[in-house]
Formats: structure tokens, sequence, C-alpha cells
């Protein structure tokens, strides 16, 4: 838990925090379609060019990022395993009983693995470097547009920004009641994995008191200073996009038509 990095955010005065959060936003979803485009050698190379030139520019420590990949690494393994073993297509390479591993298997176990990291480090890049108020102000200006057939741009952007910046405290108020519980007898870390599930019961009840407190506390914070809504509010910042953002628009477009050139023709 103390790994976990989504909903982080780090100041800085890098290029990557120097960019239009919208930039940010639309460039995040372009990776992760560059992520599922990417099928062969060239596509996966410009997936791994993105995230190293987004590590560079942002300045944010490698380590930081690696650190938040130890969640996911049980579900990554997992991935991985199924893929080498159930997959029946290809050139088989090892067999022993019924169990087969085939050329497609170990490129599937390897494909999918990447994937799979290349998402969590892609979007965690957009927290690590977007405050969650510029991060409101994007989702709002991006989704302006519906607000014509009554859809509450502001209100959903809000809600998800908070729900986001909430990830991470969760996670340490989690880890705050199993160390208190701990302390008191409990036991988290041996038995089945049924009886360990169980022994997680206990958490919920205060982890959702402390969520509700905290939502309450929230909303009265919001009321004490007036806040009515998106209707006629005004910014202090004006986002507005430069040169360094069509930069940044021209080479992800770059590496997207390279890698869906690459799906489609070869």
């Amino acid at each position: 838990m103390k790994g976990l990095t989504i909903g982080v955010y780090i100041p800085g005065d890098s290029v990557i925090h120097r960019l239009d959060p919208r930039t940010k936003l639309i460039l995040t979803i372009a990776y992760i379609a560059l992520v599922f485009m990417a099928k062969r050698i060239i596509g996966i190379t410009a997936a791994v060019v993105y995230l190293a030139l987004a590590f560079t520019l942002s300045g944010v420590n490698v380590r930081l990022i690696l650190r938040g990949l130890r969640s996911l690494t049980m579900i990554i393994i997992m991935t991985a395993i199924l893929n080498l073993f159930f997959t029946r297509t290809g050139t088989p390479l090892f067999t022993f009983w019924r169990i087969s591993i085939t050329n497609d298997g170990v490129y599937l176990a390897v494909y999918f693995a990447l994937r799979l990291m290349f998402l969590v480090t892609g979007t965690t890049m957009l927290t690590l470097t977007t405050s969650p108020i510029a991060l409101t102000d994007a989702l709002e200006t991006l989704m302006r547009p519906l607000q014509k057939i009554r859809f509450p741009a502001h209100e959903i952007a809000m809600m998800m920004s908070i729900a986001l910046r909430f990830i991470p405290v969760l996670m340490e108020e989690t880890d705050k009641i199993m160390k208190a519980q701990a302390s008191r007898g409990a036991d988290f870390e041996t038995g089945s994995l049924f009886r360990r599930a169980k022994a997680l019961v206990p958490l919920l009840a205060p982890l959702f008191i402390s969520a509700f407190r905290r939502a309450g506390d929230l909303a009265l914070a919001m009321e004490a200073r007036c806040y009515q809504g998106g209707e006629g509010r005004t910014r202090m910042r004006i986002l507005k996009f430069t040169r360094l953002d069509y930069t940044a628009f021209a080479f992800v477009g770059a590496l997207m038509m390279i890698s869906a050139v690459e799906s489609l023709f070869f």
C-alpha cells in the first residue's frame, strides 16, 4: 500500500509539469490506444520511447514508478502464467504430461505482461505530474461540449478528481487500521486464502466510517467556501495551449502513426 502511486501528485517545474493538463490527459488516452495497437516490435518500441521520454522530461524518480508496480506484481505474474501455459497455438517448445509451452505462449506471456506494465506506468505519469485542480479543469473543459445536452460536466469532473485523489488517502488509512488491529492480536498474514480474506472483514467497518467522515468534512469545507457547482464560476488560471503542447501532440501523433501502419500492413 505504501508503494501505491495512483492519485499522488509530485510538484515540479519540468517540461511535463508545464504542459497543459488537457494535453497530458489527451496524450495519456492516445498512449493507451498506442499500447493496445502495438502488436510487434516497432509498436512496442514506440511505447517504450514514449515512456522513456516522459520519465526523462518529468524529472520523476523512476524508482517511484517501479515501486508503484509492486501492488500489481501478482496480477502481472498470473497474466503471464495463464498465457504461457494455456496457449495452444504455435510450435511446441516444451511438453510435460498435458502441459505444453509454445512459442506463441511465450510471446503472449511477455506481450501481455509488458502491456500491463506500460498501461500502469503511463497512466500513473498523468497523476504524478498533474495537480487534482488542474486535472479537474482539464476534464471539465474537454467535456464542456456535452453541456449542450445538460450533461453536468463540472460536477462529474469534480467527482472523478476527488475520487482519484482519495485513493492514496484511503490506502494509507487502511494501512493504519491494519497496523492498529495487528497490534491487538489480529492476524492478516497466516492461514489459508479464505481465512486471510475473512480476517480482512473487520477492516471494512472502520474504513467505511473513516471514508464517510472524510467525505462529510470535505462537503462542509466546500459549503463553507460557498461552493454551488460549476455555473457562473470563474478560474484564476485560464488553460491555453502553447507551442510545447503542439510539439507534444505532433510527437505522440507520429508514434501512433508508426504503430498503426505496422499493425495494419505488417
